[in-house]
């Protein structure tokens, strides 16, 4: 019954979005609607069985459809599967980390490729990819692929020490991207540690994903509000707002933000959402080395520890709820999902994927 269900869903949505070009809006399905379960008072019970057979999984994805995606980094794929566990597809991609996905069921994924330098050299870069899946009836094996990063012909982005770490989308289709680097003080050249961002435009007649620049206001090299520095995630809110939640594993007071959107007649831009003192999220030491944060659609946040071994849960206040984990449960985590009151968890030196039922009966 479950897998009619899935595949009546995915036929029907096809046919309706065959028909135009534009974003699919989240509001008119199910998943905008699922994850209701405020985590004060929840009990996190663990599912069996456990998904085994991966190798380094860096990060989780409920799609929108949904499918699971798995970053099964040193496996060099991306694995699909249904909502019960069954793998329906893999797709090749060296060293894949992060993974997005659009309002068009495109997977947008940072990764690495090699080429062959003009010298005879081989050469390893971080890239972001954007894979089609409706192009390929979401035969995800079959998926034409698209580079965004390092673009062609730009020498400036063929560089081995440019790592992106992170990704995600706007409910606009915006897509962002977390990158870090060495060069941050050079007053002539992007600095490494940003947050990108692409808009659609119009380009021979066709919309392209054209990368407009860094957001503005992030200091690079910053320990305190508004920092780039060592960014290792990015999510955004399943609403019409362009708020932003951020991790960061480098020399920072708050290793966990959020980037509120504010505009005046006087000013446009992000400032911080929460301030040190108000909040739970921005307590100074509370985080080792974040990796990922996930957010449902009533705001709740999930944050995922690999230093601590740790899942952190705020309210939409970014006031702490029923945190949970230790090393007995979890090894090193870096990736965090959310779908249906299931928390997913890419337990990553563990080579698994743990699920937690949020439960608010015991």
């Amino acid at each position: 019954m479950k897998k009619f269900l899935i595949t009546g869903f995915l036929t029907g949505l096809f046919f309706l979005l065959s028909g135009c070009s534009d974003k699919l809006d989240l509001t008119e399905f199910g998943s905008s609607v699922r994850d209701t379960t405020p985590p004060g008072d929840t009990t996190y019970i663990q599912l069996n069985p456990i998904w085994g057979g991966f190798n380094n999984p860096q990060d989780i994805l409920i799609g929108r459809e949904p499918f699971i995606y798995v970053a099964d980094t040193d496996n060099d794929r991306i694995v699909m599967m249904r909502l019960d566990g069954t793998i329906t597809g893999v797709f090749s991609v060296k060293r894949p980390v992060a993974i997005a996905q659009d309002y068009e069921f495109n997977l947008i994924v940072c990764a690495q490729f090699d080429t062959v330098l003009s010298t005879g050299v081989s050469q390893t870069y971080d890239a972001v990819f954007k894979i089609d899946l409706f192009a390929a009836n979401h035969n995800i094996a079959e998926a034409p692929v698209t580079r965004l990063l390092p673009r062609v012909g730009v020498s400036d982005d063929f560089n081995t020490a440019l790592k992106y770490t992170g990704v995600a989308v706007m409910y606009d289709n915006r897509i962002f991207v977390t990158r870090k680097g060495p060069i941050n003080n050079n007053i002539f050249k992007l600095p490494d540690n940003s947050i990108l961002f692409f808009e659609r435009r119009m380009s021979g007649g066709i919309k392209k994903d054209t990368l407009i620049g860094r957001v503005p206001l992030i200091e690079p090299l910053g320990t305190g509000l508004l920092s780039a520095n060592g960014l290792s995630s990015i999510s955004t809110f399943n609403r019409r707002n362009q708020d932003l939640l951020v991790t960061l594993t480098g020399e920072n007071s708050f290793k966990s933000q959020w980037f509120t959107f504010v505009e005046t007649a006087e000013f446009s831009g992000y400032i911080s959402k929460l301030q040190p003192g108000n909040a739970d999220l921005m307590r100074v030491g509370r985080f080792g080395q974040p990796e990922d944060v996930t957010v449902d659609n009533s705001g709740n946040m999930f944050i995922v520890d690999a230093q601590k071994d740790s899942i952190f849960v705020f309210n939409p206040q970014g006031d702490e709820a029923q945190s949970f984990g230790g090393s007995a449960m979890f090894n090193a985590p870096m990736g965090i999902a959310f779908y249906d009151r299931t928390l997913y968890v890419a337990d990553t030196k563990n080579n698994r994927i743990l699920r937690f039922i949020l439960s608010t009966n015991i």
